[in-house]
């Protein structure tokens, strides 16, 4: 096999099409942009969201609120599944292995929701009030990470 023998699979590229190349092509004369109006013209484009002139969508639409571009969205995880882990420390990157996260955005954050039976030190960005009163309570530390 030599450079010049290569060629790309059977079907992995198809040909260009080639517009405006005369009535026998079938694309010929207007190539295939119909007859007149902006559309047909050189040098088209259209801005996003534009509708002909109608009203578009997002400006037909309330606006309402106010969105904060500075939030933390925080991933989180309740007493009630770390009850199952069999370890006594749990560090940041054992949330993944033990599958309760995929990918952590702003952190993760513990919640009180369920019972801890044990003492546990767990490894979080942020706690619950009622999480971090459980996880002392059944003798486990809160480890806060900055």
């Amino acid at each position: 096999m030599k450079l010049n023998d290569l060629r790309p699979n059977a079907g992995a590229t198809k040909t260009r099409k080639r517009v405006g190349r005369g009535p026998g092509s079938g694309l010929g004369k207007t190539a295939a942009r119909g007859m007149n109006g902006q559309k047909s013209r050189a040098g088209y484009s259209q801005k996003r969201g534009f509708e002909g002139g109608q009203m578009p969508l997002q400006r037909r639409l309330p606006k309402r609120g106010f969105t904060n571009i500075f939030r933390k969205e925080y991933t989180v995880l309740n007493l009630s599944a770390l009850e199952r882990v069999e370890k006594s420390e749990i560090l940041l990157e054992d949330y993944r292995d033990l599958g309760f996260v995929k990918d952590y955005q702003a952190g993760i954050k513990i919640l009180g929701d369920g019972e801890l039976n044990r003492a546990l030190t767990i490894h979080a960005h942020k706690f619950s009030k009622s999480a971090r009163e459980k996880i002392e309570k059944a003798g486990g530390k809160c480890v806060e990470i900055a």
